[in-house]
This record gives C-alpha cells, sequence and structure tokens, in this order.
C-alpha cells in the first residue's frame, strides 16, 4: 500500500556527537538532521567524514556522546537514555546485504517477522518481495542469487517489519554503474511507496542529486549544509560544500558598493562592503559566446564531449584557467577566442 510523504519529520538528530577510540576520537559533532516520511534524504560526504558513525547511532549501534535522537516524539538516544536497536523500528541495509546464507531469500525475509502468526508472516514476506520484483526467486538461497537480486532481498528483508525509518550504507557500492542506476531506481521508488523515513548513505554525488529528495553534506563529523538537491548545486553555503556536489570556479573579492569583481565581470553581493567573499560559479554559469559580443574575453584551450554537454578548459586574458560547459551543439573548437558572462542563476557569494 502507498503511504503519502510528510513534512513532519519522522526522525530528528539534533547536535549528536559520537566519540570513537577515546576523547579525542570525535567522529561525529553537533549533528542536525531531520528524515520525513516518504522522503529520501542523501547524506554525502567524503571517506572518513562520519556518515556511517552516524547511521549506526541512529539505529543505535553506537552511543551518543551529546544530543539527541528521536522519533515521532520518542527520545531513542540522549542524556541517559540508549533505546536498544530491535525496538527503534529501523530497518537497516549495509554493504554486504548479511544475508544469512543458509536460509532462503523466503527465509532471509521471515527472518525479523517471528512476532507475526504464520499466516500473517507469509502474507508480509510475500507482499515484501513482491514489491521487490522477486517472487519468482522467493526458494533461492544467497549464492544462487545475483549481486543485485542479493540487494533487493536485503532490502525487502529490512522493510517487512514495516519500520519506520530505513537506513542505507551505501547499498549500491559493489555493482556496475548500469546495474547500480536500475537498482537505485526501483529501491527509492520502493522506499517512497512504503512511507519510511530513508536514509542513504553515499559518496557519489551524481546519485544524490539524481536521486534524493534532499541531502545532507558531512564533512569532519559535522553536517554543512542540508536542503533540495536544486537548493544546494545552486546555492551551496560555502567552497567545499560547493565541490561535494561538483565542479565549480571560486573567486576571491571584496565586496564594493554591493558588488564583487570577478575575471568575468561583476556580480551582486548581500554582504556589507568591505567583506571578503568568494565568488562560487558552476561550469554551466559561464557563459561562452563569439568574440564579438563585449564581455570578458577568453581563448578555447581544449573542447571534450561529456554526452549530452561540452566541457571547454579556458584561458583568461588576465591569466588563469576556468571551465566551462555547453550544450554538445556548441559550435565553439580549440583555439577560438571568444567572450565569456555569468549566469547568475549558477553564481552563489558566500563569506570568504
Amino acid at each position: 500500500m502507498t503511504k503519502m510523504a510528510s513534512d513532519t519529520p519522522r526522525v530528528v538528530i539534533r547536535g549528536a556527537e559520537v566519540r570513537l577510540g577515546g576523547a579525542d576520537g570525535v567522529a561525529v559533532s553537533g549533528a542536525d538532521l531531520s528524515l520525513r516520511a516518504g522522503r529520501v534524504t542523501a547524506l554525502l560526504g567524503p571517506s572518513g567524514a562520519g556518515k556511517s558513525t552516524l547511521l549506526r547511532a541512529i539505529a543505535g549501534l553506537e552511543r551518543l556522546h551529546a544530543g539527541e535522537i528521536s522519533s515521532d516524539g520518542t527520545v531513542w538516544s540522549g542524556p541517559g537514555v540508549h533505546l536498544a536497536p530491535e525496538r527503534r523500528r529501523c530497518g537497516v541495509v549495509f554493504q554486504d546485504f548479511a544475508l544469512f546464507p543458509h536460509l532462503t531469500a523466503m527465509q532471509n525475509v521471515a527472518f525479523g517477522l517471528r512476532h507475526l502468526s504464520s499466516d500473517e508472516r507469509r502474507q508480509r514476506v510475500v507482499e515484501s518481495l513482491e514489491a521487490v520484483e522477486l517472487t519468482h526467486r522467493a526458494r533461492a538461497y544467497p549464492h544462487e542469487l545475483s549481486g543485485g537480486e542479493q540487494q533487493r532481498v536485503a532490502l525487502a528483508r529490512a522493510l517487512a517489519p514495516e519500520p519506520s525509518v530505513m537506513l542505507l550504507d551505501e547499498p549500491f557500492s559493489g555493482l556496475d554503474r548500469r546495474l547500480r542506476a536500475d537498482l537505485s531506481a526501483m529501491t527509492l521508488d520502493v522506499l517512497r511507496r512504503s512511507g519510511t523515513a530513508s536514509l542513504i548513505i553515499t559518496h557519489d554525488a551524481e546519485d544524490a542529486l539524481a536521486s534524493a529528495d534532499e541531502i545532507a553534506l558531512m564533512e569532519r563529523g559535522t553536517i554543512i549544509q542540508s536542503g533540495t538537491p536544486d537548493a544546494l548545486y545552486l546555492a551551496p553555503a560555502s567552497e567545499s560544500a560547493a565541490r561535494m556536489l561538483g565542479d565549480a570556479e571560486a573567486f576571491a573579492g571584496t565586496v564594493e558598493g554591493g558588488m564583487v569583481a570577478t575575471p568575468l565581470g561583476v556580480v551582486a553581493a548581500s554582504q556589507p562592503d568591505g567583506s571578503a567573499v568568494s565568488v562560487l560559479v558552476r561550469p554551466e554559469g559561464i557563459l561562452v559566446g563569439a568574440d564579438d559580443e563585449g564581455a570578458a574575453a577568453a581563448r578555447i584551450v581544449s573542447r571534450r564531449a561529456a554526452g549530452p554537454v561540452v566541457v571547454f578548459l579556458i584561458e583568461l586574458a588576465p591569466g588563469g584557467r576556468v571551465t566551462a560547459r555547453a550544450p554538445v551543439s556548441h559550435r565553439a573548437k580549440a583555439g577560438d577566442t571568444v567572450s565569456l558572462s555569468l549566469d547568475p542563476a549558477f553564481v552563489s557569494v558566500v563569506s570568504g
């Protein structure tokens, strides 16, 4: 049965801190995050950022040293409180899927349903396998399943107890790119229809931008920015946040009269005059025009096709180089002298 998404947070994390290996080994520090029913949140960051540790803390597999994790008003972790993992109604899917090798797909899915009657258990297993399109493999053992099928059984097993939150730790990282894309689309559809609040850990910005309803960017144990994929891509809060989601040029400058000068032209800034700032520009925001269009002059060093777009490496007249992206139909070629201007939609000014 399809359930509706909700704007009310299902799981709320406030000021979460986890220390590993002593007081100096802070893996998560002051993390704030909300997970909503029927929505998928991607937790994106480099290796060692603390993503898996935060997931384990939500599941109850790590204890908080400060802060709080609650679900629907019930405190799961907090001062003097640590609810056992089995009482948290969390479904968890790890990278290795952790299927029981001696059990069939059907038996793996049924494993966490012992509290149900035999008829209810059988019905729930069938529904869960149907959701991931694997009823025809119900009697197969894990070694008889492909990697993609094992991932779907792991998902069905995690969903069968009808958890309030689903936690997935890079579940597609061991699969080839085409299979990963197909399984990701199916998984996200199943999660949204189930109405669970879902958190997927990933280090792949492209996957996060394409699939998540919300993205949280994590760096050195702290969530530095969260919001919709569009908002984060177009309005990063810092240079670090910008680069987590893709390429960006950064120009240092000073605000004067509400404007900042860059080698590609002046841009508006909301910071007070005299503020040191960085102007962040996505490659799509550097517009490549004809040489006579009166904007900043430049020369194309190289042109590289990348599917539906072309990537230009461009040398600026004052010195330095920038990267621009344009539709593959763009006619400019290496060696051409061109003019450059900025699309404000892809420009952000952040405090330096």
